[in-house]
């Protein structure tokens, strides 16, 4: 049932953009980056700001790494803007600088597999590729927020990956060694990092 390793399924909709406006966004137009989708479940709710909020401190560091980040829920365009243009500290979310995706038909949440019998969708996170393909995937329950952290440290590993073809272990980070895809390659890691 997974997404990695196929194609991110497509899709147009209405986003309320970084200006506050809305325009149709059609995933296939970020071809030739990477993008970070991630669904949460509803606006004006209580886990979502904080994982949204965190998404935007670090979106000067994910643009650096050519990827665009776009959140989706089922709540409307009209409801998204009123969720950024309230406070922080009221429970708002502010003037976030990436895209949030309006999927009232809830069509974009069933075909990425995460639309629950209720109506919202899971906390799914799906990193996709520059030709459009699903690398990583991860879905949380409704109560447990997402490390924006580990989506950075994943997204590093997948570039590593494309630039050196060395894959990356356990725990990798930036900067780390990593391993050649072979037996002799593994058996050179756990010689030098497994004591």
């Amino acid at each position: 049932m997974s997404l990695v390793t196929k194609n991110a399924p497509d899709f147009t909709a209405q986003a309320v953009m970084a200006d506050n406006s809305f325009e149709e966004l059609t995933l296939s137009s970020y071809r030739g980056k990477y993008v970070i989708l991630f669904f949460y479940p509803l606006d004006f709710t209580f886990v979502c700001p904080t994982e949204i909020i965190a998404f935007d401190k670090h979106l000067a560091e994910l643009e650096k790494l050519d990827c665009q980040v776009i959140g989706v829920s089922v709540d409307s365009q009209f409801s998204h803007l009123a969720w950024r243009n309230m406070p922080v500290d009221k429970g708002g979310i502010g003037n976030i600088r990436y895209p949030l995706v309006a999927d009232i038909t809830k069509k974009v949440s069933k075909e990425y597999k995460v639309l629950l019998k209720d109506g919202v969708a899971l906390r799914g996170l799906f990193l996709i590729d520059k030709e459009g393909i699903v690398r990583h995937e991860v879905i949380n329950d409704l109560g447990l927020g997402r490390s924006v952290e580990e989506a950075l440290r994943v997204l590093k590993a997948l570039r590593h990956l494309e630039e050196y073809g060395e894959v990356c272990p356990a725990d990798w980070h930036e900067g780390e060694d990593a391993m050649k895809p072979t037996a002799e390659g593994v058996a050179h890691y756990l010689a030098e990092h497994a004591s």
